[in-house]
């Protein structure tokens, strides 16, 4: 059986002085021996040895920005083989990126491609004992500019060189993340030992029959030794209590074996159905004796994808089908989670994704420059239900499309289409991202006067791996797209759409202009948490504009654009506080803007993919979840508006209506209360609508001219109720479920509408009551008892405890009607400091009574 050694351990780091050393580097440290970690990066490894400050901390990124010029040797011993094995493979699952591999000073080979694996034989070189194993990196900064000076320039949304090396693109800076260019060995490294032949890639082309049975068509390929090559072997494959078996002939060196399960339990996306995943393991074996040779472990689910594009008197369409079954996505974007992404454990992937899933998502698109993750994120989409949209490693740049970049990129999509495909929650290969959509629209055709820019890549050669290696999965060329060139590719009324002219030129109530087929891209920016802003800069006290506070602001004008996205609806913020306070909230309100409008077009639009899930360090951006994991109050907003039942009230034909999106299997039957209510609660007028939406529908009901007729917009708005049980219309309210208009308990439902600005709004001053009670050893209970109208009240949990987290986001109040905040990891709950964390727009920043 093949044996495998983790290279883990003994491993050292070194500054390399022979071709160029950055003045910038500490003194002392050219000729030092630095302890290091495999997997890691340099980066990492001069931080745990005392030689560089954290970047993520002030503006510590430019101090450390000499560390990406530089060259640097990674070094360790691999150990003497096994005589009882014929061969003795070094592999490499990452090497980032311009790498030459040595042992016992022999060039084994070298390396330019952070997304692809390398394996190299070192059966001689290891027959008398142990030998020494140097890996020497290059500057990607240096690859990148001498392929830029062969193939030429290209456009690029960002002035760095990322598109002419295949390396994780942000590590040369983005909107929202860090220049940080890294090398290293960042994924394992290992020996592997074997004899007469091992699983060189293993295939399982899943698929149900009409029948329901599940079928895996397993294909693989050998790799043989020369003493194996005139072996006869054997293949036995096992799905759950399924198996098979084929005979492989001498020389042969590719086989398929098909297991098939009757009546296989279909694989869901979260909130369709279970996620029932089954064992396959492929076990390659000899014919005499049957001796395993190599074993190949994986889980699998059964189930079907489908891309609907057709067309329709909207356009056409951009729906994913899962078992016959049509789905809105409920998605978000992923980036690395760390700008050093060796640090991302699969613990960590789990809490994120698992963050994802309580927010009601159900998809979750790898955006194109990132990483290919790895295989734990994928395990956990396939345990949760998350649909993965998987985009090849491409992202805002023409990319050249001659020698050396096109062999390193078709090796690397051949590669990870087969590492990744036996995952079920992978729905769809998506090309790149907003390349085809830069080439037709940023002036880049001219730019480019004829040179190679990527559209073989998009429309030839991935196509064609897709087809030839994963056909049970759909591909798609880029996002945006619309399906071909008879339409630009970032029309809405064709295929994907990106949505960026709402955040970097609009209000956010522009977003109710359009009804495209699938928003894949959109989103509005707030800073972090207050104590992941504390943490990471010293300045006091912190300011919007303070130096650190921008350096930690990456996108282009992005405060500025914070501000112009406040002025439509509240005066100017007095501090800092009400600053953080309004534009996390903001946040919250635009991205609802959006997503109520577009859901309550289902079927004609078909997913919302909010930019973004995540961040790679603390900054202030489009996340849900900030760069130290903590959720901002978007994060509570997308848990309301991704439930399978959303009540909204929305415009049609320039009359508000009511709005009910049932995303779940059963038939939402509910009676709503909508009442027109003034700014000192007083109701002036209340109507019971009847409200009916079956399975995966949306109903609208028209709403009565008593109630919709306002008398003083500047002083009332409605309220529209669905209860979870029978109640009368008038009765106090007790939330602690949350939501952005108050949901009550027992799965509430509630939908505030507010006719003019809160500028402009006749808003009494906020009055409440606040009762805190311990719940638990590190717990507590916060209860807030409106006085009367208490709009988007929000208890900020890092404001109680660093560690605390509550479970609801902002509630609106109407007099008499309270809610509750549980807490957890607050050890020292007090009334005090709860009422000095609540925030509320007629009165933020802890009202005084």
């Amino acid at each position: 059986m093949k044996v495998r050694t983790p290279l883990s351990q003994g491993w050292t780091l070194r500054l390399d002085t022979g071709r160029h050393t950055p003045e910038q580097a500490p003194p002392g440290l050219a000729g030092a021996v630095v302890p290091a970690r495999v997997p890691g990066c340099v980066h990492t490894d001069l931080m745990a040895a005392g030689w560089l400050a954290d970047p993520y901390l002030d503006r510590n990124e430019d101090e450390v920005a000499w560390v990406g010029r530089a060259d640097w040797t990674y070094a360790t011993e691999l150990p003497r083989r096994d005589g009882a094995f014929e061969r003795a493979d070094l592999v490499f699952d990452g090497l980032d990126t311009v790498a030459a591999v040595r042992v016992a000073g022999r060039l084994l080979g070298r390396t330019r491609n952070m997304h692809r694996s390398y394996r190299f034989d070192v059966t001689e070189l290891l027959a008398d004992g142990p030998a020494p194993l140097d890996v020497t990196f290059t500057s990607a900064y240096v690859e990148a500019e001498a392929v830029r000076t062969a193939l030429g320039e290209r456009p690029n949304s960002y002035p760095e060189p990322f598109n002419h090396v295949r390396k994780m693109a942000c590590s040369f800076g983005w909107d929202w993340g860090p220049t940080l260019v890294t090398a290293g060995v960042w994924r394992e490294a290992r020996i592997e030992q074997w004899s007469t032949a091992r699983l060189a890639s293993v295939r399982p082309h899943v698929t149900v029959a009409e029948d329901g049975t599940g079928v895996a068509e397993i294909v693989v390929g050998l790799d043989r030794t020369a003493g194996g090559r005139d072996r006869a072997l054997r293949l036995v494959a096992a799905v759950g209590d399924a198996s098979a078996e084929v005979a492989v002939a001498p020389g042969e060196s590719t086989a398929t074996v098909t297991v098939r399960v009757p009546d296989a339990e279909l694989w869901w996306p979260r909130g369709h159905g279970d996620q029932p995943l089954y064992g396959c393991t492929v076990v390659l074996s000899e014919t005499d004796g049957g001796r395993a040779l190599d074993t190949w472990e994986r889980r699998i689910g059964f189930r079907t994808i489908a891309l609907d594009t057709s067309a329709d008197a909207h356009g056409s369409a951009f729906t994913l089908v899962v078992n016959g079954t049509p789905v809105f996505a409920r998605g978000v974007n992923w980036i690395p989670d760390d700008a050093f992404p060796a640090r991302v454990t699969p613990d960590r992937y789990r809490t994120r994704l698992t963050q994802a899933a309580e927010a009601g998502v159900d998809l979750v698109r790898v955006w194109g420059g990132g990483i290919y993750e790895d295989r734990a994120f994928y395990d956990v989409c396939d345990e949760l239900g998350l649909m993965v949209w998987q985009d090849f490693l491409f992202a805002c740049a023409a990319y050249p499309e001659e020698q050396p970049l096109r062999s390193e990129i078709e090796a690397e999509a051949r590669e990870n289409v087969i590492r990744l495909m036996p995952h079920p929650s992978l729905v769809l290969w998506n090309g790149n991202n907003e390349n085809l959509w830069g080439f037709a629209d940023w002036e880049w055709e001219q730019a480019l006067a004829g040179d190679s820019w990527g559209e073989g890549y998009y429309l030839g050669l991935l196509p064609r791996v897709v087809a030839q290696t994963d056909p049970t999965r759909p591909y798609w060329a880029g996002s945006p797209w619309s399906g071909s060139w008879d339409h630009t590719p970032n029309d809405p009324d064709h295929g994907t759409a990106h949505s960026w002219e709402v955040w970097n030129r609009r209000d956010y109530a522009d977003y109710l202009t359009t009804v495209p087929r699938f928003v894949a891209e959109f989103g509005w920016q707030a800073p972090p948490a207050l104590a992941t802003l504390e943490r990471a800069l010293s300045e006091r006290p912190l300011s919007a504009d303070s130096p650190g506070m921008l350096h930690h602001q990456k996108a282009e004008d992005g405060n500025g654009k914070l501000n112009r996205g406040l002025a439509p609806h509240f005066p100017p913020p007095a501090d800092f506080d009400t600053w953080h306070y309004l534009t996390q909230l903001n946040q919250a309100r635009a991205v609802a803007a959006g997503v109520e409008h577009w859901r309550s077009h289902w079927p004609r639009c078909a997913g919302t993919v909010l930019w973004q899930l995540n961040d790679c360090w603390p900054v202030t951006s489009w996340a849900a979840i900030d760069g130290d994991g903590r959720p901002k109050p978007l994060w509570f907003e997308m848990r309301r508006l991704y439930a399978d039942r959303l009540l909204t009230i929305q415009d049609r034909d320039g009359e508000p209506v009511l709005v009910g999106c049932n995303q779940g299997a059963a038939t939402w039957e509910t009676t709503v209360t909508v009442r027109r209510v003034r700014a000192d609660g007083e109701v002036l007028a209340h109507a019971e609508v009847a409200l009916k939406a079956a399975g995966r529908e949306v109903a609208t009901e028209r709403l009565p001219e008593s109630v919709t007729r306002f008398g003083d917009a500047r002083r009332e708005f409605l309220v529209a109720d669905a209860w979870g049980s029978p109640r009368a219309w008038g009765s106090p309210r007790s939330s602690e479920a949350g939501s952005g208009g108050g949901a009550g308990s027992g799965g509430d439902l509630r939908a505030v509408r507010f006719a003019c600005p809160d500028r402009e709004f006749a808003y009494p001053a906020a009055s409440y009551e606040v009762r805190v009670s311990e719940d638990g050893a590190d717990g507590a209970r916060v209860t807030v008892t409106a006085g009367g109208l208490v709009r988007d009240l929000l208890l900020q949990a890092d404001r109680l405890h660093a560690d605390a987290r509550t479970d609801h986001g902002r509630v609106t109040l109407l007099p008499g009607e309270s809610t509750t905040w549980r807490v957890t990891g607050w050890p020292r709950p007090d009334a005090r400091t709860a009422r000095a964390a609540l925030f509320c727009v007629n009165g933020a920043g802890g009202v005084r009574e």
